[in-house]
């Protein structure tokens, strides 16, 4: 599949778990809106929630079922300590596990942080054609993500393929 030659921006929402910080002091999803309103994203929705399950995903099943939001940026809970439920909220509401996203962001924050890279449970997938991304709550974690493996793939200029290129065959039957 050839990349379009042309960028296409998406809709995008950053949501940010955590107990302990204020959207004010959230610098990863601060770092996250700035990165994709940059490269000519726009932004969905921001939001700061505890580290809930069924409050992410309330928020999440909300933008997951608005046609206007093309992806969901989640930063934070995907941890092992006893309050880090992202993936356990998430993991329901796809439809599609993308489970290279997580594989690759480990494989790559190997390179950065050693053998701790084992503690992120990061992962992604599709529901009813949103593309859902799971970050660590590291703002460092998230600039990863970002210049390594999502600017690229949200992009529909990258070739030999990009996740942009599928959306108008997402909800084929």
């Amino acid at each position: 599949m050839s990349a379009s030659p042309d960028f296409i921006p998406l809709s995008i929402a950053v949501l940010t778990v955590s107990d302990t910080r204020t959207l004010a002091e959230d610098t990863s999803g601060a770092y996250l809106v700035a990165a994709l309103q940059e490269e000519g994203h726009h932004l969905h929705a921001r939001e700061l929630i505890s580290d809930d399950i069924y409050a992410l995903r309330a928020v999440l099943s909300n933008w997951i079922a608005d046609a206007d939001c093309h992806g969901v940026l989640v930063t934070g809970g995907t941890g092992f300590t006893g309050r880090d439920s992202t993936p356990e909220a998430v993991t329901p509401l796809l439809d599609k596990q993308m489970p290279g996203f997580g594989e690759l962001f480990r494989a790559i924050s190997f390179e950065e942080i050693a053998t701790s890279s084992l503690q992120s449970r990061a992962l992604a997938g599709l529901a009813n054609g949103t593309f859902i991304f799971c970050l660590p709550g590291s703002t460092g974690a998230c600039r990863t993500a970002w210049e390594k493996l999502l600017r690229a793939q949200l992009d529909a200029r990258t070739k030999p393929c990009n996740l942009v290129g599928l959306r108008p065959r997402l909800m084929e039957n």
